[in-house]
Parts: structure tokens; sequence; C-alpha cells
């Protein structure tokens, strides 16, 4: 089984038994080989030893919550942290030269790991209309370009503003200033393709967007359910917290339709047991679950619950909490009631034994976490099974009380600091208010676009110019050649980058890159050097300060690239903002912040204290901002995906080597595939059943309710221990076979999840790329 590289070689996939544990000694050896391969012994050093310190960098990764000062590791970092800090760390360079040999279609037909692989952005490049290659331009240039784009749209409307989690609370904060000082709320970030759902429900449940829980009650819970995540791979950091948590006597309870390693057993690479040792078991229970059933799941523990309370009045629930902070209950609990035993266990295709063992489990802790991810959020149901989670909470108060309560666990360092900071196309009244007050001008009040909005519009031509800070909007997007079509549409993109990926070779008529300070690099203004702050997953705000030197002399931060495009754009038309102030000083945005934002007064003297900023959260005050006054029981219904005879529910997901949408390798050692992205996992049960067999290349069909169908060509299967009629394959590649359409309800978040396909024959070989 064999495919072609980017530099024509033959690559051969090879199949290993999946993992039984998780890190140790192989995973500090994989992020030094991947670190030194990218950059000097000492520039690693310099960003290992200081990332997730007290003053150094935070980490570009995952949102994960730090220890606090005084209990952190001198190496507080994972594999996939520190591979992501030194794959930006790189010293290797794309000058204008490299842009002279590669024509945009040239681009187009590399791997995204190709891309990546080629280094730092060193100066600002443009496509002009009609070229197939980009060029160099001036910073002056560049922003008197895009300046004038803007100024010449028919409606503030017609332009869109994406930001990804890399961006500082700082450069979120000027970004949503500029937009909505220019006229427009449209301001779609990569939450609404990761968590939407998550801020949806809480908000409609709780009264906040955000989870309620700390490390330290993560620490001290009794029963911690992991449900839809796979903290091994995509926040390696959570599993010192689970093995803290076993330690102090917590059961985990792990809901998945794979095995994954991490959540089976744990080799900390901090201890001898976990480098010479066997680890910690970290889940007591694995729920082997159908794709799709949590909501299911969550329903039965609640009719459990509920009836066993009716055999012990006043023994199980908690009626104080449930009198006094709640409404709904009474309807709430004459719905589960009736719903029938069969469709739960179809549903989830778990046993009743299996699920009355959980209930046990519940019985017995005073203290229960529930931890959700994007195997939650990224189904059609998606909100009501986060609202059935906080139904499920609320039973027995394990809200605002220690070591309980919602944790859904942020994938990206600062996507929670951005929503803090105003990105977010629907904003409440309050925050706009506030910037009325601050700055002197009424933002709009319409809500904007989000990112399935903003590619609809682009598509019917109702949005011509599109800005991204970081990110990868089209590969992390669904339908990818709607996506990329509609992209193109566009009369201008720019793009705020680091490196190089494949939104850069998706160019409207013009197309700019604007390269930036990574957060590794030292950042020195006219004002001295700088710092910025990000969010994490648990409210938590602190600094972050780069110590390289930057990767070219012409690189320009974030925020300075946003000031000036800001100045130049509204010059004489908006509102007197101080964007120069802004630039040299960053701690005059945050003392405008301070005004702005609950919780950051006085943000500028709190921040640099070790440890920052803990944002209060209502919900833990006993506080609940919903229209009622009161947490909210709510009433939940799914309608699981119709799945015909021979086909099967498949469910995207990344693989170990992979941060976001960028694969490091081709490789998922902890679930031994080797050399190859293009493998589709099935159970051997189903195998059998649809008369395939291991190894075999087929092409992936998604099938529609609408009758549409959409096709991935020559994956090859590997047989894994899926959950019978289910699949697993890697995204993005797999992004092609998610219609637009294809949605949250409520939310309108991608349902990348679920998606109903049938195995073909592969009818001819995935187009090969390109070679280098």
């Amino acid at each position: 089984m064999s495919e072609r590289s980017d530099d024509g070689s033959q690559e051969q996939l090879t199949v290993t038994p999946p993992k039984t544990w998780a890190t140790g000694a192989p995973a500090v050896m994989h992020a030094l080989e991947y670190s030194l391969a990218q950059t000097s012994p000492l520039r690693a050093g310099q960003t290992l030893l200081t990332m997730n310190q007290v003053d150094g960098i935070d980490c570009p990764g995952c949102a994960w919550a730090d220890p606090a000062p005084g209990h952190r590791h001198r190496n507080e970092y994972c594999e996939n942290g520190a591979k992501h800090i030194n794959d930006e760390a790189t010293t290797r360079r794309i000058t204008r030269g490299f842009f002279r040999e590669h024509s945009v279609s040239d681009l187009a037909g590399r791997s995204d790991k190709w891309l990546n692989d080629q280094g730092r952005l060193t100066e600002p490049m443009v496509k002009r209309p009609g070229s197939d290659f980009y060029e160099p331009i001036s910073w002056h240039d560049a922003f008197g370009l895009l300046a004038g784009e803007l100024t010449s749209l028919d409606s503030p409307d017609e332009a869109v503003f994406y930001t990804s989690g890399r961006a500082s609370n700082e450069a979120a904060f000027v970004l949503q200033l500029f937009a909505r000082a220019l006229g427009t709320n449209n301001l779609p970030d990569c939450s609404n393709l990761c968590h939407e759902s998550s801020g949806y429900a809480l908000h409609e449940t709780l009264g906040t967007g955000k989870g309620t829980v700390s490390l330290e009650d993560m620490h001290h819970a009794d029963l911690i359910f992991v449900v839809g995540q796979n903290p091994g791979s995509n926040h390696p950091r959570q599993l010192s917290a689970l093995e803290q948590a076993k330690r102090n006597g917590a059961r985990i309870v792990a809901v998945n339709p794979l095995p994954e390693a991490g959540l089976l057993r744990f080799r900390n690479p901090q201890t001898a047991r976990g480098l010479i040792g066997h680890g910690t078991a970290i889940a007591d229970r694995f729920l082997h679950i159908r794709v799709g059933g949590d909501l299911a799941l969550f329903q039965g523990l609640n009719r459990l619950l509920l009836e066993a309370e009716d055999a012990r009045p006043g023994t199980v629930l908690d009626h104080d909490f449930i009198d006094t902070n709640t409404e709904g209950f009474a309807d709430f609990a004459r719905h589960v009631r009736s719903v029938d035993w069969d469709d739960i266990l179809t549903a989830t295709g778990l046993t009743r034994e299996e699920i009355e063992e959980v209930r046990d489990d519940v019985l017995r802790s005073e203290r229960v976490i529930v931890c959700w991810a994007m195997g939650i959020t990224q189904h059609k149901h998606a909100v009501p099974t986060i609202r059935e989670f906080v139904n499920f909470l609320m039973l027995r108060g394990n809200l605002g009380r220690a070591g309980a309560g919602a944790c859904p666990v942020r994938g990206h360092s600062n996507v929670q600091g951005d929503r803090t900071m105003g990105i977010w196309e629907q904003m409440p009244d309050s925050f706009l208010d506030a910037l009325r007050e601050e700055f002197g001008f009424d933002p709009p009040r319409a809500h904007g676009m989000d990112s399935v909005k903003a590619i609809r519009a682009m598509r019917e031509g109702r949005v011509k110019f599109f800005l991204s800070l970081a990110g990868n909007f089209v590969r992390a997007a669904p339908d990818s050649a709607v996506t990329e079509e509609a992209v193109r549409a566009c009369r201008t993109t720019a793009h705020i980058s680091t490196k190089l990926n494949r939104t850069h070779t998706v160019c409207g008529d013009t197309a700019l890159i604007l390269p930036t300070l990574g957060r590794t690099e030292r950042d020195v203004q006219s004002g001295g050097e700088q710092f910025v702050t990000v969010e994490n997953s648990m409210s938590e705000v602190h600094t972050s300060r780069g110590r390289l030197q930057p990767a070219s002399p012409l690189l320009l931060s974030e925020v300075a690239i946003l000031c000036r495009l800001a100045r130049r754009t509204l010059a004489g038309k908006g509102p007197d903002i101080p964007w120069p102030k802004f630039e040299s000083d960053y701690g005059e945005i945050r003392d405008r912040i301070a005004r702005i934002v609950p919780g950051l007064h006085d943000f500028n003297r709190r921040v640099v204290r070790p440890g920052g900023i803990r944002l209060p959260n209502a919900v833990n005050e006993g506080v609940f901002h919903t229209p009622v006054g009161k947490a909210r029981f709510t009433r939940n219904t799914y309608e699981l995906p119709r799945v015909p005879e021979g086909h099967l529910l498949l469910q995207t997901l990344r693989s170990h080597d992979q941060w976001n949408t960028v694969p490091y390798t081709d490789n998922d050692r902890y679930r031994g595939i080797h050399g190859s992205r293009r493998v589709v996992l099935v159970s051997p049960a189903d195998l059998t059943a649809l008369g395939l067999a291991d190894g075999d290349h087929v092409d992936l069909v998604g099938v529609w309710t609408d009758g549409t169908e959409r096709r991935a060509d020559d994956f090859t299967i590997v047989a894994y221990p899926t959950k019978a009629g289910t699949a697993a394959a890697y995204y993005p590649e797999t992004n092609v076979l998610v219609p637009l359409d294809s949605v949250a309800d409520h939310s309108n978040q991608p349902a990348s999840k679920s998606v109903v396909v049938r195995l073909e024959p592969a009818r001819r070989p995935a187009a090969a790329p390109v070679p280098g």
C-alpha cells in the first residue's frame, strides 16, 4: 500500500496494532526529533524552557490551563505543544524567490504538510488580478490597496473579518473594534467551526457560554466524564490533570466510538513511573458508544437517576439546588421518563447494564464533572446533547461548587479569549453599549455572518472582501469545493499569517499575504518591548512574551498590521480612535479593554501577577444570566441519521501528528497508522458484512437526505476497533464530504462527526501531489 509524496517518492502505508498507552519516553523523543529538525538546539531550548512558564511564551497549541505558579514543571508542555511551538520557531524561510519559482497553481497542488514545511513567511506579497504568481509589495502599498478596496465597497457588510484562536486578546480586540468602526458585525471565527454548539447550549441553560470548572476542580472531582474527546492527541496536558484526579480517588468514564490510547493508560514523562514504569490507568469505564449516541446515553442516565429518587425519596436528587436555582424541572422529568429504553439502546449501541453501572458511579459521587470536545459539538443534535449534560449536572447539584461542573475543552489557545474580546457576529448590546461609551460611536446592532453564512454570502457575491487573522480557513471549513469556490469569488482576500497554508492558494481577484510575528518572537514597538495576553479554557487570562528574534526584519505584529490598516481605511471617515497609540503600546489597548470587559478591571496591573487573572463565572456565584434568572432544565429530542443498509456513519477526526488543519507527519502513532493519511478506519465486523477487506482501496461517497452525493477518492481501509456501524477518517481530507448546509440545529456549526457514507471500490487514485 503506497502513495506518492511531494518529492515524488513512494510512501508506504504500514499499520501496527493501536497503542494501549500514551506519552512516555517515545513522546519526548518524537518532540525533540521534530523540534531539532525545525530549528537549532539553542532556539528549541529558548522556546521549550520558557513555554507555559510565568512571563514566558504561552503554548500556541490547545487551550488547556496551566498549573498554579509554584506547581509548574520546568518542562510544562506536551509532545504536540513542543512540535507546535518549534514549528513556528523554525529556521526555514520563504523568500520572494520561492514565489517566483512556485505559481499559485503549483502551490495549490501541494499537500498541507509540504506547504507548512517550507517555513516562515518573510515579507508582504500580492497576487494581482489575472496573475498566477505572488510578487513582493511594500507594507505601505499593501495597506493602501486594502484600504482602497474596503472604502470602495457599497456596504461595510460586503467585508468579512475571520479570526483564528491563535490571535492574542489585544489583536482580537483591535480587529473587532476596526470592523465595528467600519460598520459591520461580520466577525466569524474558528469557534463557529468547533465549539459554537457549546456556547449556544450553555448560554441558553446557564447564561454563560463558558465552562464552569477550574484545574483545581478537576483535581478534586469524584467522577469525571470524558465524552467525545481524545486528550492523548488533542489536549495531552489534560492527562496530567486526570492522573492527579485519579490519585485523589476520582473515577473516570470515557465515552467514545473509538478506544483512545491516552484514556487507556498515561505514562507521565515528568515522573519515573511514567518513563520506566507502567504509568496510570485513566478510564475506569470505557463506553464504546455509537457515533452521535451521547444524548441518548445521558437521557438514559437521567431517567435512571429519577427512578432512583422514586425508590429512595430525598436521597438522590439535590432538591435544594433544583428548587432554588432552576426552572423547568417538572417538564424535563416528564419528558425523560417517557424516553423509550429501546431507543436509548439503539442510539448508543450500549447495554442497559452498562448504563446502570455508570448510574451507580454517579450515585457514589458527590462531585461530578462532564468534559467534552468536538466529538460532541459537530453533530446536528449537538446543542440538545450539551443541554442534556447540563440537565444531568443539575439533578445532583453539580454546578457552582468545588470539584464539579461543565468543562467544554477548547482546542485552540485563545479561541475563548477571542470571544471575550468581542469576536462574535452577535455580541450582546451590553458589550456594544460599552464600546459606544468608550469610543464615541454607535456600533452596528444587526447580527453579522458566522463562518457558514459568510461562505454562502461569498459564493453568492454578497461579500467581496475577506480578511483572515491567522488560521487556514478553507481547510477548516466544510464542503471544500464549495468553500474554495466561494473564496475565489471575492474581489480581495488577505491573510495575516506566519506560515504558508492552503488558504493562500485559494485567491480572490487580488490576494495578499501579510506576514506577522509569531508568539515565540520578541515584539518591539516604538513604546518598547510588548507582551500580549490570552485566555485558556478555564477563563484564566495571562501574559505571553516572545523570546526569539523575528524571522524577518519586515515582519509586523498582528496588532501593528490591524492598527495601520484601520488608520488608513478610516482616516477622516470613522470615529477618533487612537490607532497609533494602540500600536505603540499594547497597554493602551488593555486600558480600554479594562473599561469594557467585565472582570478585566485594572487589567494591566493584575495580568502581570503570577497566574494572571481568573475571570469570574456567575454560575459559580449562584447567578444565572438567563432570561428567567435561573438555570434552565430543557426537553431534548434527537433524530439519528438514517443509515441505509450497506452504509456506515463516518466521523472525521485528527491524527496524533497533526495540529488543527496541518499535519506534521503522515503518521498517527497511537492508532498505528504510518506513512499515509488517506485511510478509513472500519470495524472487522463491518468489513465482513460489506464484503471488504483490510487494505482495500475505496472511495468514500457521502450520501445526503437531499439526494446529493460527495466523493473523497482513494482511501485505504484499515481494520480498526471502531463501534460497529461506524467509521472514521482524517480531516481536512474528508471535509469535502460535509455539505455546507449540514449543520447543527440552533448553532449553525458544521456537522462533521456524522456523515453517512458508502465505500465503493476506488475508481481512480487520488491526484498525486506535484513533485517538489
